[in-house]
């Protein structure tokens, strides 16, 4: 039986690291009253200081920034192969 898996809007994420970060609680102690794995809000509060710092685009969905980018190379490759494929037809003749 597959487990569905949970998805958390932007504003639910922001509002978590919020209290998480209050000197009042850990962040185990947020998560654990959330409800959440504690991995998963350390996680939410390393992309949002990412954010501020300007690497990243701060909960950017589904995947994240690296997986559009090996989208593309990917794709790159598979062209280039092509392009290989038909010069290595063309040198033979």
């Amino acid at each position: 039986m597959a487990v569905k898996r949970r998805k958390y809007t932007k504003d639910y994420k922001e509002a978590a690291v919020a209290m998480a970060g209050r000197a009042d609680r850990t962040v185990g102690q947020a998560a654990r009253e959330l409800g959440i794995n504690a991995g998963m809000l350390a996680r939410w509060q390393s992309e949002l200081r990412e954010s501020q710092e300007g690497k990243v685009k701060v909960f950017p969905g589904n995947g994240n920034p690296r997986d559009e980018e090996l989208v593309q190379l990917r794709k790159r490759v598979a062209e280039l192969e092509e392009v290989n494929e038909i010069l290595k037809k063309a040198a033979e003749r």
